[in-house]
């Protein structure tokens, strides 16, 4: 009992320190892709759903698709790149940037499965929601991550609110309502991930 207490102090103490210290757990190139990725989800969208209000399986399909391709790459180089720069907290940094993004994540499937089950005449607001849900993610993030990083959470809750404001009617579920927020996006991460990341070797030594 004791040996365990012991093992669970531990745990706590790294965890706290996880927390107290800046995360470097991204990259600025996955970003990128990812950015280029919900643009080419645009075009696809753009080319094989013309009219999506009559496709909203394929619409769903495509853009979780995306999410999901998009959410697994980023993870695989969170896992990577933590255990180079982070080194023995590793472990604990991927836990604790886990923590504060995945309730946003796990909110928005939630969310996309019910609003297209019991409220399908609502789909149209899942951009804009989608969009505002991130914008939490990524604000609940930025206790761990560089403070010029909130920009990111700002974009993404100006977009998704000007997509509940202006894509709706004719312009409902337009490709570009979510190409567009999340390329852009995605880039402006990307770009400030780069200029805020600092030098591995110096994060490796700390």
């Amino acid at each position: 009992m004791d040996l365990s207490r012991a093992l669970d102090d531990i745990k706590a103490m790294r965890t706290q320190m996880a927390r107290a210290t800046e995360f470097r757990g991204y990259g600025p190139l996955t970003f990128g892709l990812t950015g280029l990725l919900a643009l080419a989800g645009s075009v696809v969208q753009w080319r094989f759903i013309p009219i999506p209000e009559r496709e909203i399986i394929a619409y769903l399909w495509l853009w979780s698709g995306i999410a999901v391709v998009a959410v697994t790459m980023i993870g695989v180089e969170v896992v990577m790149r933590s255990r180079r720069v982070h080194a023995g907290l590793a472990t604990e940094m991927v836990e604790v940037a886990a923590e504060e993004l995945l309730p946003s994540i796990v909110t928005g499937a939630l969310l996309t499965l019910v609003v297209w089950r019991y409220a399908p005449e609502s789909v149209w607001m899942l951009p804009g929601l989608w969009q505002i849900l991130l914008s939490l993610g990524v604000f609940g993030s930025c206790r761990t991550l560089p403070a010029p990083l909130k920009a990111v959470g700002i974009w993404y809750l100006c977009t998704g609110l000007a997509c509940l404001v202006f894509a709706r009617q004719n312009y409902a579920l337009s490709p570009w309502a979510m190409g567009v927020p999340f390329g852009l996006g995605e880039f402006l991460a990307a770009g400030l991930i780069a200029i805020t990341g600092g030098r591995d070797e110096e994060i490796e030594q700390s």
